[in-house]
């Protein structure tokens, strides 16, 4: 793993942390493919039941490396935003699709698709002097990274095309308000904080933890019908899980489960 992307598993839970500090992290093509790795690495380790993404420094991601990006740009195009496809898409889809919670820690500031990644994950723990910019029109570009998606399922259609179109930024406050945030702290406080929620949901059903991520994609774009069958079919398979069985006998005999992730 490169240094510019830390990993690291303890208590079920895959800390994942971006560590170009002196830039901000910015997302250059090394950076762009060790975040894709470790979120895919993550995602497909059984032993990992939450992961963590966090910043060091005074940023979360300020998105592109535009300084790299303008160098790339002067040789191909094509070659230059061939990064979608290549890093940006199978990161967002391995956090949006991975059957575990990804909490984000938005230790500072969270600008085009650094704040893009931020809004992929299930939980956003943000810094009270941290804010968000949809930084992507500013630089003529059009959304990635999964804005398109995640967005207006957070704020609605209307307010999605209102700060992909007329990028500001929302200090955290504002975020909170919008629904882009799910907890604002000092600080000081978000690593601890976030670090908690993510061992908490490690410590949790996984296999439900899962399903409740799968079945609210799936509803948010289609039938109530379909809706419902998809809950049926998943709720199936999560009945038959080893958790579930420890979660009503714990229940039966009043004690805490401790669920093993099965």
């Amino acid at each position: 793993m490169a240094d510019n992307v830390l990993y690291d598993l303890a208590e079920g839970v895959a800390t994942i942390t971006l560590n170009r500090a002196d830039a901000m992290n910015a997302l250059d093509t090394d950076t762009k493919a060790a975040l894709r790795d470790a979120v895919q690495r993550a995602a497909e380790d059984d032993a990992v039941r939450a992961v963590l993404l966090i910043g060091t420094g005074r940023a979360f991601c300020v998105g592109q490396d535009l300084k790299q990006h303008i160098e790339l740009l002067d040789k191909s195009p094509e070659v230059t935003f061939s990064t979608v496809k290549d890093h940006y898409n199978p990161l967002v889809t391995a956090i949006t699709t991975m059957r575990k919670p990804v909490v984000a820690a938005v230790n500072g500031v969270a600008a085009g698709a650094g704040a893009a990644i931020a809004f992929a994950c299930d939980f956003r723990i943000v810094a009270d002097t941290a804010g968000f910019n949809l930084a992507f029109a500013g630089v003529a570009l059009t959304a990635d990274s999964g804005a398109s998606w995640t967005l207006p399922r957070l704020v609605g259609h209307a307010k999605a095309t209102e700060l992909l179109m007329l990028p500001e930024t929302i200090p955290a406050a504002k975020a909170l308000e919008l629904g882009l945030a799910n907890q604002v702290v000092p600080a000081d406080e978000v690593a601890t904080t976030a670090g908690a929620l993510a061992r908490r949901l490690a410590e949790g059903p996984t296999v439900a933890l899962g399903a409740i991520k799968e079945s609210l994609a799936y509803a948010a774009h289609t039938s109530v019908v379909d809706a419902l069958a998809k809950e049926d079919e998943l709720q199936l398979k999560v009945g038959k899980s080893d958790d579930h069985r420890i979660a009503v006998d714990a229940f039966l005999a009043k004690r805490k489960p401790e669920f093993t992730g099965k």
